[in-house]
């Protein structure tokens, strides 16, 4: 049946008014929209482009009935993918104190484990502050940011790079360099885990040297103390948890505090969060952490006792026009004093290479069949190689993966670094043999005998010394 011209027409038409509404709910679905959760706060889905061009997605929370523009803050995550929400606390605390808060997930391109650039997560900061500025509900020059441990680090350099940005608070932020800060964090949760001073030792000297010579560690050397000494104007508020274990605490306000006075900063306000850890969260030695929601399977502690009010209160008063003069609260008292980190020197690295280059440089000969073979020497070079690798690797592994990698602990120290150890007392024994085995030869060796086993004997007394400084020989 063929349906008339007109009937035809009034299909089509009803077809493009369809169209047109599935376009527009397209539309409506992809564009960012504000909506409430019965919480008085509005949150809005937000993207925008950040250092490199790179998409970064966030949230956008206010106060539901705001009566005008009000100021803004911009969320600076922690070291590691710093999800939004593992800072949904503080989020909401200034959206309810009526700060329009921005927090977003951090960049996974361009940061890794291997390769961190702060300047680049600078400049995702700021691309936070220019969206926030550009929001109607927000004084465009009332903008700050907030940073949290490596935000510590990255808000300063920010706000060094715009004057527009309005103010700072950062919270278990490090006066110190990137490495030294690590070494403190590893050297503090080791000793609560029950290690000894000996693999403390190793971790905080050559371990840390090694990792700071082969460019393992990103940013080791950064030093924030230049950045701070640039912020003349902007108003700063410093805070660190009672109970901080992760950065010093101590230390790092003494260096905050002094760094701000030399740039003549009449803003900067240095205090410590009561019963806080490295986040500002309830703890009750650093270690745990007291209510909250769960990240990752842990909690994250609720918010301690007057540290978002100390945070709103501070923040409302500098939008005001009346930013607080400089103030610096007691310090409370630090358990481990940092040391630094030894020089970057080459033979950090070069000289276990050497080690594992003569070690391996009698096996090699016995598949090429240069000369006779010495039984012992074989396992001498076997051992050495072991020992030299799992030297390296056993304190390298806390830096990569955390101490746990230096659990279970028996007797002061890691199991597994007995083990090293025992493999370095059985380098010194087996090299004993060899040589008393090549004494007792007849006839001479040969001279090509002596060129096959000289690499593997001075690898074994280069080893002795070596093995004492990276303490498995002590």
């Amino acid at each position: 049946m063929l349906l008339s011209a007109t009937s035809a027409s009034s299909i089509r038409t009803v077809l493009a008014l369809l169209s047109g509404a599935l376009a527009g709910a397209l539309l409506l679905l992809a564009a960012p929209r504000a909506y409430a959760d019965g919480d008085g706060l509005v949150r809005q889905q937000v993207t925008f482009r950040g250092g490199g061009g790179l998409v970064l997605h966030g949230t956008v929370l206010s106060k539901n009935g705001a009566p005008g523009p009000e100021p803004g803050i911009v969320l600076v995550g922690g070291s590691g993918p710093g999800p939004r929400k593992e800072y949904r606390q503080e989020a909401e605390a200034f959206a309810r104190a009526g700060i329009t808060t921005l927090v977003y997930d951090k960049r996974t391109v361009g940061y890794s484990r291997l390769h961190t650039d702060f300047g680049l997560l600078a400049d995702d900061a700021l691309a936070g502050v220019r969206l926030l500025q550009s929001n109607s509900g927000v004084n465009p020059h009332q903008v700050g940011l907030w940073g949290f441990s490596e935000g510590g680090w990255v808000a300063p350099l920010a706000a060094s790079r715009l004057p527009d940005v309005a103010f700072i608070v950062t919270i278990g932020g490090s006066g110190y360099d990137p490495l030294r800060t690590q070494v403190w964090n590893l050297s503090t949760h080791l000793r609560h885990q029950g290690v000894g001073g000996s693999f403390r030792r190793t971790v905080a000297g050559p371990a840390a040297q090694f990792m700071a010579s082969t460019g393992l560690f990103p940013s080791a050397g950064y030093d924030p103390v230049p950045v701070l000494e640039q912020l003349h104007r902007t108003p700063v508020l410093a805070l660190w948890g009672e109970h901080d274990t992760q950065v010093p605490p101590q230390e790092s306000a003494q260096i905050f505090r002094e760094a701000l006075a030399r740039a003549g900063n009449q803003h900067a306000v240095i205090g410590f969060v009561a019963s806080g850890a490295h986040n500002g969260h309830r703890t009750s030695d650093g270690f745990d952490r007291i209510g909250g929601p769960l990240f990752h399977g842990k909690k994250l502690g609720e918010l301690a006792p007057r540290y978002a009010q100390t945070m709103t209160s501070w923040v409302q008063a500098v939008a005001a026009g009346h930013p607080p003069a400089s103030s610096a609260a007691p310090a409370p008292g630090q358990t481990l004093a940092t040391t630094p980190v030894p020089d970057h020197a080459w033979y950090a690295w070069l000289t276990p290479a050497l080690l594992l280059l003569g070690f391996a440089a009698y096996p090699i000969s016995a598949l090429l069949r240069r000369g006779p073979v010495l039984r012992p020497a074989r396992w001498l070079a076997g051992l050495g190689l072991l020992a030299v690798m799992a030297t390296v690797a056993c304190p390298l592994a806390v830096f990569v993966a955390g101490i746990s990698t230096a659990a279970p602990v028996v007797w002061g120290h890691p199991a597994v670094w007995l083990m090293v150890q025992g493999l370095a007392v059985a380098v010194v024994v087996s090299a004993g043999v060899s040589a008393a085995a090549l004494w007792r030869r007849r006839p001479t060796p040969s001279r090509a005998a002596w060129l096959r086993l000289a690499p593997v004997g001075l690898a074994a007394v280069g080893f002795v010394p070596w093995a004492m400084w990276w303490g498995v020989a002590t």
